[in-house]
């Protein structure tokens, strides 16, 4: 008899437990072992534990092997699990994973599901649910999952079979990670869970249609040589080609082919906010962050090209504004490189576009045979705006300002660390001014825009990346939102660092208030809470937990707070009155950018008064 030769590799691909006859919930951990799980966010509750109870009996089975053992992470709130498992899974690159129960658990968890959504991070939630008969009759916890979800994830699936658990299970990771990432939900009835049956180790849930999108994806990544052709016509008829890169470089690891396809054809880059670590801007061709709070050099660099290429980046309304006409109003050509064809033309219209991964794409460019080069006078003009229109504050001002704050942190640091923020002008003043020199090093909310992302988010990085420093750079009001997980930090060890930069209100609202809404600061003045952040830190069990109010002070204590082993917290009062330039105003282009009193402007008028008229209240904020 002839001997099969893929029989050996069949045994070492099947799981050990293959053809065991368990229960639904030790099924999710057989499939969640197998995907190469290692942490579990989640809190409990009645419809999700028989999972729970699943994971303890897991671990127990593998206790001489605590390198397959599953940790499971318990944080103040089904929110901030959510996050956790969107900074575990940004930062490794990994999905991450949550678990939560049936009810106020799921509904809790619609934010960092939305959140996701709109970042594209492959995230997997676990939901429990009542048992099937009692579905649709107003049960004890009952809520809606899929129809709630369903609105905001890329895909929800509620099991009703419990013969396709595993099937499903199976399938929610590969739908997570295949194509533009994004959430998975699976919401699993508890008498599933209950529920007993073989565990096969293989097979997946059809989707025809899906799955056919993702290979003509991966077929139509290795450009044709005419498309190349074409795309190198426009780079050579350009005499001023910019780069517009977001996140999905990131995301698809392209992080070194999109500099060297730069470098080759001496392309100037800007990032979105989402994009921030694929370029440095120590690099000659590097101009940072665009959009409303981009640096001026940037967004002047996009006012001036003539050809832009935009990687892995969707023209949203923080970059494009509420005008997308005027938005490189210069450019002749514009050309669109994503792996989602809804978005290509969704924005801006594109003269040259393709659907692909953007690391096939660019190697697969860089394969054309040209010396086509962008010109060096405009690479000399971009030298001079970065010189020019580089980025400033008040430097001479007794305050500490959050500006210094962050430029200081990121020479200490070297730009080598892993930083999450919450949401607001902490959150642009870090985009701002530190340096990031490496991809997955900055977890922000970026569609979503969520207030308490920062907190939970680092405790979810550093469990990802042990051995990295991480930094959650926070503001006073958005800390407050899961500020519950200081404690979740030092119970299970977490050596993160929390910088609060506290302006005593919600800065962002301020701002806006005072140009926009004659100075009337309704909600946003917190300087009569009575908050002792640091006295929270102690008690939460933070051995470093200090403040700092003089400016002579800050390096010292940052080069403290950085040093110190185990979690650190450092609340640093900085300027009220500090504000985030530029600016560009709702329903205004770059060209009308407010600068501030401190980076110079192209227009001639007072840099305090440009777009500052007040706006209507529907306006894009």
């Amino acid at each position: 008899m002839t001997k099969n030769p893929n029989a050996n590799l069949a045994t070492l691909l099947t799981p050990p437990a293959a053809g065991e006859t368990m229960s639904g919930a030790d099924i999710i951990l057989q499939v969640l072992s197998e995907q190469g799980v290692d942490t579990v966010f989640g809190y409990s509750g009645g419809a999700i534990l028989p999972a729970y109870d699943a994971v303890f009996r897991f671990n127990e089975m593998h206790a001489d092997h605590p390198e397959r053992q599953i940790n499971l992470v318990v944080p103040a709130n089904e929110q901030a699990a959510g996050f956790m498992a969107a900074g575990y899974a940004r930062a490794s690159g990994k999905v991450g994973v949550f678990m939560v129960t049936s009810g106020p658990g799921a509904t809790n968890a619609v934010t960092p599901i939305a959140d996701c959504n709109g970042d594209s991070v492959p995230v997997v939630l676990i939901s429990g649910q009542v048992p099937r008969a009692a579905i649709g009759s107003d049960a004890f916890q009952e809520a809606p999952v899929f129809n709630i979800m369903s609105a905001c994830a890329k895909q929800v699936f509620l099991v009703t079979d419990p013969e396709k658990l595993e099937q499903t299970l199976r399938t929610a990771f590969e739908v997570a990670r295949s194509g533009r990432p994004g959430p998975v939900v699976v919401d699993v009835p508890k008498d599933i869970q209950n529920w007993t049956g073989v565990y096969h180790g293989q097979g997946t849930l059809k989707f025809r249609g899906y799955t056919e999108r993702l290979r003509q994806v991966a077929k139509g990544a290795r450009l044709e040589e005419g498309k190349r052709s074409e795309f190198f016509d426009l780079l050579a008829q350009s005499k001023r080609p910019l780069l517009y890169v977001g996140g999905g470089v990131i995301t698809a690891g392209a992080t070194a082919e999109l500099r060297q396809f730069a470098q080759r054809y001496q392309i100037p880059v800007v990032n979105t906010l989402m994009g921030l670590g694929v370029m440095s801007v120590t690099n000659e061709l590097g101009l940072g962050m665009l959009g409303m709070h981009g640096s001026a050099c940037a967004n002047y660099a996009v006012e001036d090209c003539d050809f832009l290429i935009a990687v892995g980046a969707r023209f949203d309304d923080r970059v494009a504004g509420g005008r997308p006409h005027a938005f490189a109003p210069n450019a002749q050509h514009v050309a669109h490189i994503d792996i989602d064809e809804a978005e290509i033309n969704k924005v801006k219209r594109a003269h040259w576009t393709h659907v692909g991964d953007a690391k096939e794409t660019l190697l697969s460019l860089m394969q054309h045979d040209t010396a086509v080069q962008a010109p060096s006078a405009w690479v000399d003009h971009i030298k001079k705006l970065k010189r020019v229109y580089g980025m400033n504050y008040d430097r001479n001002s007794a305050l500490i300002q959050p500006q210094f704050v962050v430029e200081k942190l990121s020479e200490i640091t070297g730009g080598r660390a892993i930083v999450t923020t919450g949401v607001g002008q902490h959150q642009m003043w870090v985009a701002q001014f530190f340096d990031f020199v490496q991809p997955r090093s900055f977890l922000t909310s970026g569609s979503m825009g969520t207030m308490g992302f920062g907190l939970p988010a680092a405790i979810g990085a550093q469990l990802a990346r042990p051995d990295a420093l991480v930094i959650d750079i926070d503001g006073d009001g958005s800390i407050r939102m899961n500020i519950g997980d200081l404690e979740t930090a030092t119970t299970y060890g977490t050596p993160v660092k929390v910088l609060l930069l506290n302006n005593l209100g919600d800065g962002m609202i301020r701002q806006w208030q005072r140009l926009f809404y004659d100075g009337r600061l309704c909600v946003s003045d917190k300087s009569l809470h009575r908050k002792d952040f640091v006295m929270a830190a102690k008690a939460d069990g933070f051995e470093f937990a200090v403040r700092v109010e003089a400016k002579s002070e800050l390096e010292d204590k940052l080069k403290a707070f950085i040093a110190f082993d185990g979690p650190a917290f450092l609340e640093v009062m900085i300027d009220q009155n500090a504000d985030v330039f530029p600016m560009v105003g709702p329903g205004q282009s770059y060209t009308n950018m407010v600068t501030g009193p401190f980076i110079p402007s192209r227009l001639d008028r007072n840099p305090e008064a440009k777009g500052a008229e007040p706006q209507a209240a529907a306006d894009m904020f």
